[in-house]
């Protein structure tokens, strides 16, 4: 709970401090990998701190957990807490690291906002920021002991079984344990951490979700090579992946998490993706037709074209085996109306969907925004769309989930 003094003084800086967050994470960062090198290996990505969203994220995050306090000194903003603490839990964070990030966040404060930051100001944003950091270090704590993984050995050696080339652009790879010991449990729309040892000798990390049945035996990951596109670099571990792993080959990763997963529910089922966003959804897939779930079940997908739709036979073929399944797809190019497939960006305003219909969203931001918005005049409560993000949660740190 924050306390009243430090609600008071929060409330009345929030503007400062937030109108600065950006140039104060861009130092806090600066500062902390310069002296903190050791940082980069291995648990922050630096595909993210050069594109900025790394950055982004945190500064909506601390923002939006101040206003939640603001809003009620009692609550936690669970959804957005729930998010970060699966994705530090994929990482390997643990508890003494959130002091070093304190330290230099701190800094990075004073530094930026200079003599506004009098002891009374620093004490109340102190209290906001442990009040965030201890909510996430019990939730991670749970989540560590709930997958039987402890936090400083937070990784296990998989054998690449098979290398499947899905499209020119996404490959997959199929993975068993490589002591043969038992496959940890999973959830269908869970993702897994894997982390590559790069040619410069740096550890880089990037989660990919299962895009196989969570109870089989061997774990599927579907990757897409992220290309370099104007000031972004290249994906690191993506292009790596495609570009050396093979068949016997071993990668690391971490145990399953991630808290978008597929409720037990009757209801109407809308699983909904746009490009290599459809590996979620695909693990869904695999999960109803594994247990012949009788749900109601829409596939939604848009892609630039079907040779780039990813797992597309998958798709179909699930389909095919669930009792009550139909899909649709769009395709801005090559779409091939004899298919069924329709030409164009996902348009929902022709489908009578179920308005009491759960609905799991995944896909860009700007995709993501527009369907969601189509889903909502279509009569979906947003309560019942959920949504995942590929890397940092821009979209909830900013208060849009």
């Amino acid at each position: 709970m924050l306390s009243p003094e430090s609600a008071a003084v929060v409330r009345a800086t929030l503007p400062a401090v937030g109108g600065a967050l950006d140039e104060i994470t861009t130092r806090f960062y600066g500062t902390m990998f310069a002296e903190q090198p050791q940082l980069l290996d291995g648990l922050f990505n630096r595909g993210n701190q050069a594109s900025g969203e790394q950055r982004q994220a945190l500064a909506g995050s601390i923002a939006g957990f101040a206003q939640a306090l603001l809003a009620d000194p009692d609550a936690r903003p669970d959804a957005l807490l729930s998010r970060i603490a699966h994705k530090h839990a994929a990482l390997g964070v643990t508890e003494d690291q959130y002091t070093i990030v304190h330290k230099y966040l701190f800094r990075a404060i004073g530094d930026v906002l200079g003599d506004a930051v009098t002891p009374e100001v620093a004490g109340a944003w102190d209290e906001v920021y442990w009040l965030m950091a201890g909510a996430l270090i019990a939730r991670e704590a749970r989540l560590y002991q709930d997958a039987g993984v402890e936090p400083q050995h937070p990784w296990r050696q998989w054998t690449v079984v098979e290398r499947r080339e899905e499209t020119d652009e996404v490959v997959s790879f199929l993975l068993r344990p490589a002591d043969d010991a038992p496959v940890p449990p999973a959830k269908a729309g869970q993702y897994v951490s894997v982390r590559v040892l790069m040619p410069d000798g740096v550890h880089q990390l990037r989660q990919y979700s299962l895009s196989g049945a969570p109870g089989e035996a061997m774990r599927r990951i579907t990757v897409k090579r992220v290309a370099a596109v104007d000031e972004a670099p290249e994906g690191e571990v993506s292009n790596l992946l495609h570009r050396t792993v093979r068949a016997g080959d071993e990668l690391t990763l971490s145990a399953p998490f991630g808290d978008v997963v597929l409720d037990d529910s009757d209801a109407p089922l809308l699983l909904v993706s746009a490009g290599i966003g459809c590996t979620p959804t695909t693990g869904m897939l695999e999960h109803l037709a594994a247990t012949g779930s009788p749900r109601e079940v829409w596939v939604l997908h848009a892609d630039r074209s079907p040779a780039d739709h990813a797992l597309r036979a998958d798709t179909h073929r699930l389909v095919g085996e669930l009792a009550d399944a139909r899909a649709q797809f769009w395709y801005e190019q090559d779409a091939d109306a004899a298919s069924g497939a329709r030409e164009g960006l996902m348009d929902l305003d022709e489908l009578e969907l179920p308005a009491d219909a759960d609905v799991y969203l995944c896909g860009s931001l700007p995709f993501m925004r527009a369907v969601r918005a189509q889903l909502l005049e279509a009569g979906i409560p947003a309560r019942r769309i959920r949504y995942e993000v590929f890397g940092p949660d821009l979209w909830l740190a900013h208060g849009e989930g």
